[in-house]
């Protein structure tokens, strides 16, 4: 993490929130007009890995969901948008800060267990703290470490998509999902280029798999760029449909109104409901729809096989 965005980090708690959307809505307002030819689509990341044997069974390409809860209104909003997606067919991994500002429910995480959703784990606190030095992470990877066990979580993504996949090698995880393939208004903006999930390997020949979200995240879209439409998400989601990769989705329950209504800090969920139904209806046939954990374990057998 780079010293300006570790001081933002250390003193964001006392700039109130409006404040600090109001600077992101400016900066990403004119960043979005230089960056036409690389956001949200890149052609040079539709590159097919080396070796790359296609999905299972044959389908076009994959499509992936997941949810990062970040605070106490998100926690309070998960079983409604699990309700959501099961109306349509669809499941996802719902991933919740262990030591945030808000107590993980063991019933809360069983009974999406028990529905067929999956539960990772996001950050430790989710303050920016966790890359701030290497001892920092040291520390901080013993306690996801216990929670990923303690969870049966076999997935990570760190607070603001930073991300070091050296030092991910420190997890005790299945894949990490803290990259992106393009996504300039991040704070840590350096994509990996790719619509591809990816093997990361340790040194003791044992390795986890990266899975970089391919849509734009809901917060970017809806609440810095103030779209009021979907016509981003389909578009890019048609691109990496057609060139075969995976179209993996963040979405925040923190932000999703169940009522029909939206405000500055958020969006009608029906939004979502929206880009579900064209998934449905235009990709049912085409799409892997997988977990994440699914699309992980089988880079990583692709791996093994390949060894």
């Amino acid at each position: 993490m780079n010293i300006p965005v570790s001081l933002y980090y250390l003193v964001k708690p006392v700039i109130p929130r409006p404040v600090r959307m109001a600077l992101r809505r400016t900066r990403a307002t004119v960043l979005r007009r230089s960056v036409t030819h690389r956001w949200p689509i890149d052609e040079a990341s539709a590159a097919v890995p080396a070796g790359w044997s296609g999905w299972p069974a044959g389908k076009r390409f994959a499509f992936v969901l997941t949810h990062d809860v970040e605070g106490v209104k998100g926690l309070k909003a998960c079983n409604a948008l699990a309700r959501l997606e099961e109306t349509l067919g669809f499941r996802s991994s719902f991933n919740f800060v262990p030591e945030g500002e808000y107590a993980v429910p063991c019933a809360l995480r069983d009974d999406l267990a028990a529905r067929g959703f999956e539960v990772g784990v996001h950050d430790l606190h989710h303050d920016g703290s966790l890359y701030r030095s290497v001892r920092s992470f040291g520390s901080q990877a013993v306690r996801i470490n216990h929670y990923l066990k303690d969870w049966g979580a076999v997935g990570f993504r760190a607070g603001f998509m930073f991300h070091n996949l050296d030092w991910l090698r420190k997890l005790d995880v299945l894949y990490d999902a803290s990259t992106f393939d393009a996504d300039p208004f991040e704070p840590q903006p350096d994509g990996v280029n790719t619509i591809f999930p990816f093997w990361v390997a340790r040194a003791d020949q044992t390795g986890y798999v990266e899975l970089p979200y391919t849509l734009p995240q809901d917060s970017t879209l809806f609440l810095v760029l103030g779209e009021t439409t979907i016509d981003v998400w389909t578009r890019k989601l048609d691109w990496v449909a057609s060139r075969g990769g995976m179209a993996l989705l963040n979405v925040h329950p923190d932000y999703m109104r169940f009522d029909g209504r939206g405000t500055k800090a958020t969006y009608p969920a029906k939004l979502y409901s929206d880009l579900l139904r064209y998934v449905k209806d235009r990709y049912e046939r085409e799409a892997w729809m997988a977990l994440p954990r699914d699309v992980a374990r089988y880079i990583a057998e692709q791996h093994r096989c390949t060894c």
